[in-house]
């Protein structure tokens, strides 16, 4: 797994795969800087956390550098792949540039993390594993991620009624397990004082894990 690299350029790699000029590019580049400045807003709230403010901010943009490879006109994008495959690919196109670290971000930002079993179940065109957000910076990407739609450019940051309602269309335990991000996220844990706060695995008995 890689160190987290000072010197990479989050703008310069999106570069590489989509040309300056090009919609998708400029769609990319700014819901990363609106996912980045979410989850850095949300992160300053959450002292109680601690996360590598630098590696969300590199993260924030590479996040969806897999679109690319998706069938999703509306985004400029003329692929063969599903849309749900973009996290998978995101992972492939980093992991290639050493970039591990980050190309997790990719792959377990989907939805709200997929599990091995809604995989199966749902017989969707991805790996058979468990594709859950782990650490606190996979988690502040998938969550922050959320507030924003592609499709409108930013141009409306979505309510956590909104955001729910629209997970649950999907999954109902899409909805769930932002809420449980939500909390994380905006209410203090009992034992937050003293050592950083550990965050527990997602998913509940008898559910994904």
């Amino acid at each position: 797994m890689n160190a987290l690299n000072h010197s990479i350029d989050p703008e310069a790699i999106i570069t590489r795969f989509y040309p300056i000029g090009s919609y998708t590019r400029d769609l990319l580049l700014r819901h990363g800087e609106l996912v980045g400045r979410k989850a850095l807003d949300v992160l300053g709230q959450a002292d109680w956390l601690n996360a590598d403010r630098e590696f969300v901010v590199q993260s924030a943009v590479l996040h969806d550098i897999g679109i690319g490879r998706t069938r999703s006109p509306q985004l400029g994008c003329t692929g063969a792949l599903p849309y749900v495959c973009h996290g998978v690919e995101g992972r492939a196109i980093l992991d290639r540039l050493g970039l591990e670290r980050h190309g997790l971000v990719c792959e377990r930002h989907v939805g709200v993390g997929i599990g091995a079993r809604q995989t199966v179940q749902r017989k969707l065109p991805l790996p058979a594993r468990d594709m859950f957000p782990l650490s606190v910076e996979e988690r502040l990407i998938c969550y922050a991620d959320k507030f924003f739609s592609k499709t409108d450019n930013g141009r409306h940051e979505k309510t956590i009624d909104e955001i729910t309602a629209g997970l649950a269309r999907y999954d109902a335990d899409y909805a769930d397990r932002f809420l449980a991000l939500h909390r994380l996220f905006t209410c203090r844990p009992v034992n937050a004082a003293g050592p950083p706060y550990l965050i527990q695995p997602m998913g509940r008995p008898g559910h994904e894990s």
